[in-house]
């Protein structure tokens, strides 16, 4: 008999104490960084094609004014009027000025001074309404303006 007895070595156990920790540290860290949308579209629009596309910096900064025709709770568009949407609320172009600054109300003051109203027209709307909508947003006291815009391939499909 041997002086030395061999045990069978078994694989210690997964010591899983810190998990929990962990999954609420990382479910914390989602909650914090992701931005919800909290636009409910309800006109349908086409934005157009460009090829000198920015991002912009400041996302908590946007106000988002939407031009289209107007849906139904599926998403059909049903009529050929075009209706104003910032960022939930619809309006009428004599609105506008108010809801913008209700909007900007609602805002930090840092994100005051990088506020920027971007535009989502679709690309078949009169010039004449972009035009009042511009109108009434320079009173409303909102000066910084962006289109938004899809990026523009070419045939051979670079951009």
């Amino acid at each position: 008999m041997s002086r030395f007895r061999r045990h069978k070595r078994e694989m210690p156990g997964l010591n899983l104490a810190s998990m929990p920790d962990l999954v609420f540290t990382v479910l914390f860290f989602f909650m914090i960084v992701t931005h919800m949308r909290e636009d409910n579209i309800r006109v349908r629009f086409t934005v157009p094609q460009g090829t000198e596309l920015e991002k912009t910096e400041h996302r908590g900064s946007v106000i988002h004014v939407y031009i289209g025709h107007p849906t139904d709770s599926q998403g059909n568009s049903n009529n050929n009027e075009t209706r104003i949407q910032v960022n939930s609320k619809s309006v009428t172009i004599d609105q506008l000025p108010k809801a913008i600054a209700t909007e900007r109300d609602h805002m930090s003051s840092e994100d005051r001074q990088h506020m920027v109203v971007s535009i989502l027209a679709d690309s078949q709307t009169d010039m004449g309404l972009i035009s009042d909508v511009k109108q009434a947003l320079r009173q409303a006291g909102a000066l910084r303006i962006n289109y938004a815009a899809t990026s523009r391939t070419d045939e051979t499909g670079n951009e």
